[in-house]
């Protein structure tokens, strides 16, 4: 398989250099980091040689990057456990990762979380009836990740 023609290849020692910076400022996946030393130009054979040593030297580390963003998704953004899955899975994430790392969800943080976004977004909705209203926000919590059962659960609250 030929390497593809890249606008300015960079030498392995550099590539290592660089990819080290990156894995050092924030967690990173190995699709991320492999993605990124294709773009350096580097030779399939030097991308799979890299990843290794940046595994052994724990430079990455999927556990480590899913709890990161997990928690960050979770925290910041406010994302559901659904909208969680779809990124991990961009990022070629095995579903038995996935799984085992939201199966630690605290689901009593998850259930406040998705009432504190709702009690916040429920009075920015505009509608011409309440029941147009109850509809904008469950689409809006379905957009954010959020599973039907349990936004159903709290739709009461809002009448």
């Amino acid at each position: 398989m030929e390497t593809p023609k890249f606008k300015k290849q960079i030498g392995i020692a550099e590539a290592r250099k660089k990819i080290e910076r990156f894995c050092a400022y924030q967690e990173r996946s190995q699709w991320e980091v492999k993605r990124r030393l294709l773009d350096y130009g580097l030779p399939y054979g030097d991308v799979d040689e890299l990843m290794v040593e940046l595994i052994r030297a724990n430079f990455l580390n999927e556990e480590r990057f899913v709890r990161a963003y997990v928690k960050g998704k979770f925290a910041m953004k406010g994302w559901g456990v659904n909208k969680i899955k779809q990124g991990l899975r961009t990022h070629a994430i095995g579903e038995k990762l996935i799984s085992k790392i939201l199966g630690e969800f605290d689901q009593v943080a998850y259930s406040q979380k998705l009432k504190d976004i709702a009690l916040k977004k429920w009075p920015t909705i505009k509608a011409n009836s309440e029941y147009e209203k109850r509809g904008k926000l469950q689409r809006f919590l379905m957009g954010k990740g959020y599973e039907y059962a349990q936004i159903e659960s709290i739709m009461d609250e809002f009448q």
